[in-house]
């Protein structure tokens, strides 16, 4: 991929798709990766960080999470020991909320930009029509509210759990178990109605308006005012979001990638779990009703946003509007939690 137009690569895991991913490619085939086993970037380098942390004290590990200057195999194995031994930024039932202003915001993508965007992630298996939906670029009048920094992770969802009997395990926790190892990492594996019933439990334990946020708040929360093409900036950085370009194929705890941090400080907005939101697909207004897979599939479905550990850069874009698709299990489906301001 040597076009200027392009991203290029810089170590990280970067196939390039000759052709659309149509018929039912493996799941590895998704990955660009070869159906024998490849050692990832990491293997042998995350033991030797986790031995050189392992005495820290717990607000020094989150601290060094939160060090764009740490290298990434540190912030991943800082994240990794507070799993188990407690993480102090989780907090079930006072999450860490970040409050958004209101106001005039415009959201979306211009249509005469599709073919520039198709072309800059050309090889990855993109649709033209998947970039459609995110046209056109329109305005939205938002009241002022509130955004989980975080989503919501596996120790919150297995504290709902315990409290509900909610029927629905994580098809993600091996044996339906409680992961103690990625406690704070991001639940996902969840359905969108799963995600609703987790707000409103919420909600009514705290007594404060928890909810889903919208595709709006969502994108808004992401871009800023500036609508950038990823919540850090317009270029992909491999740094910046826990993708299949950064080789690590599974989730990491939550804020281990806080160059990626949107202009409001909201973390894994690009990368990590996709995350549920509060509305259906259905086209902007001016917008025609792209049928796609989701679509033959579903019917209606629930829109998610933002990239994943088994996704690629493309998806995560902030103006990226997709969903759940069950036939593969590369679609790693959470959700973070907004609150109604006011």
């Amino acid at each position: 991929m040597n076009s200027p137009t392009r991203e290029t690569d810089t170590g990280w895991h970067w196939p390039h798709f000759p052709r659309a991913l149509c018929g039912t490619p493996s799941d590895r085939e998704r990955l660009g990766l070869p159906d024998r086993y490849v050692a990832t970037r990491f293997e042998a380098t995350l033991p030797a960080a986790l031995r050189a942390l392992r005495g820290l004290a717990p607000e020094q590990l989150a601290g060094r999470i939160a060090d764009p200057d740490a290298p990434l195999v540190e912030r991943l194995a800082a994240g990794d020991l507070l799993a188990w031994i407690g993480d102090p930024r989780i907090r079930t039932l006072a999450p860490d909320m970040v409050a958004i202003p209101g106001g005039r915001v415009e959201i979306g993508l211009d249509s005469g930009r599709i073919d520039a965007v198709v072309a800059r992630y050309d090889g990855l298996g993109m649709e033209r029509e998947w970039i459609e939906k995110e046209c056109p670029r329109h305005a939205v009048d938002l009241a002022p509210y509130a955004i989980a920094r975080h989503p919501v992770t596996n120790a919150e969802y297995h504290e709902f759990l315990l409290d509900t009997g909610h029927p629905e395990l994580p098809s993600s926790w091996d044996f339906r178990r409680f992961p103690v190892e990625r406690a704070n990492h991001p639940v996902y594996t969840v359905s969108a109605a799963s995600a609703d019933a987790y707000a409103a439990w919420l909600a009514q334990r705290t007594g404060r308006s928890f909810r889903l946020p919208t595709e709006a708040e969502w994108e808004y929360a992401a871009t800023g005012p500036d609508g950038r093409e990823f919540p850090w900036g317009e270029r992909f950085d491999a740094d910046c979001a826990n993708t299949v370009e950064t080789g690590l194929f599974r989730t990491s705890a939550v804020g281990a990638f806080p160059g990626g941090d949107s202009p409001f400080g909201i973390a894994d907005m690009a990368g990590n779990v996709e995350e549920y939101v509060a509305d259906d697909y259905a086209p902007y207004p001016g917008g025609r009703t792209v049928v796609d897979h989701l679509v033959q599939i579903h019917g209606r479905y629930r829109v998610a946003r933002g990239g994943s550990f088994a996704r690629f850069r493309d998806l995560a874009r902030t103006r990226r509007r997709h969903g759940h698709n069950p036939r593969s299990v590369t679609y790693a489906m959470g959700f973070r939690l907004a609150e109604t301001l006011g």
